[in-house]
């Protein structure tokens, strides 16, 4: 009962009073208390409330847009971007989070440094259509496997906790990926001034097989398997692949924070290097930078 008679001492209040509180508060929130009555539901769709949602950079976003973006309101805006759109010529994707309005970006393969990327006997580039992107990399074969991508810091939500993940799939015929553990850092800062923030170890394996995998390394080759890793330089914490709504797999490259302290440049690095040993098909289709909760 008390939050009956709330709810409508809060009705009683002028609509533009409404969504100034409606948006102190965030996007989730916004959508929930729009429930609550017509009133609400007019103040909560208001563009001042989705003007503060949006990012401060929003026009310049839109405006790499690869499509144009026709919105009839900024609740609408915001809604779209939500949906994913491809910007910068189509070399990457950008998203809000729905329910804070954090920021993610995607880059593509072609954003991407990857090592022999443009020799046709090492690398093969092509459309699929499950990628969002025109093109992605599909491992032909090699020895060294080093892969880096970067972003400022500044072109992300501030004060926010990221996480930095390398999507891929691997073909029926993928070979040698799993002999000897890659590994993973994230640093940032600027080139003279880098501070590795995580740093990981994987072995490139389906979640299906690892457990198999596993079981069969610890009974026949356990000397063996130690031996290898012992060569990986970084160590740390040995993470797994795992499937993705979208029919990809990922693995979590490393993790930091984009705050006033750090601003400058992330490099994320996938690599490995300790080992002459053939390897091949890997499609890699780009690293996603997301916010940790």
């Amino acid at each position: 009962m008390a939050d009956y008679y709330y709810e409508r001492e809060l009705d009683m209040l002028p609509e533009d009073c409404i969504s100034s509180i409606l948006s102190r508060t965030s996007p989730l929130d916004a959508f929930h208390l729009s429930l609550v009555s017509s009133t609400f539901r007019s103040a909560a769709g208001a563009d001042s409330v989705w003007e503060r949602f949006l990012p401060s950079d929003y026009a310049q976003i839109v405006a790499k847009s690869t499509v144009p973006l026709k919105f009839s309101s900024k609740k609408d805006l915001f809604l779209q971007l939500c949906n994913s759109i491809l910007i910068d010529h189509g070399n990457k994707s950008f998203a809000l989070e729905k329910s804070t309005g954090l920021k993610s970006y995607m880059l593509s393969a072609r954003e991407l440094s990857i090592r022999y990327g443009h020799a046709s006997d090492h690398w093969a580039w092509k459309y699929i259509p499950e990628s969002r992107f025109a093109e992605v990399a599909e491992l032909k074969t090699i020895c060294r496997l080093e892969i880096q991508g970067k972003i400022r810091t500044e072109t992300l939500s501030p004060n926010t906790k990221y996480g930095a993940y390398m999507v891929m799939k691997m073909t029926d015929g993928a070979f040698g990926l799993d002999a000897i553990p890659c590994e993973m850092s994230v640093a940032v800062g600027n080139d003279d001034d880098q501070l590795e923030t995580t740093a990981g170890t994987a072995y490139l394996r389906k979640p299906a097989e690892v457990a198999a995998k596993q079981w069969l390394e610890y009974a026949l080759y356990r000397n063996r398997k130690e031996k290898l890793k012992s060569r990986v330089n970084g160590g740390g914490e040995e993470r797994q692949l795992r499937e993705r709504g979208d029919g990809w797999m990922e693995i979590e490259v490393g993790e930091f924070f984009a705050g006033e302290e750090n601003e400058g440049e992330v490099t994320m690095r996938f690599t490995e290097v300790n080992g002459c040993h053939v390897k091949g098909g890997l499609v890699i289709e780009g690293i996603e930078i997301r916010p940790k909760h």
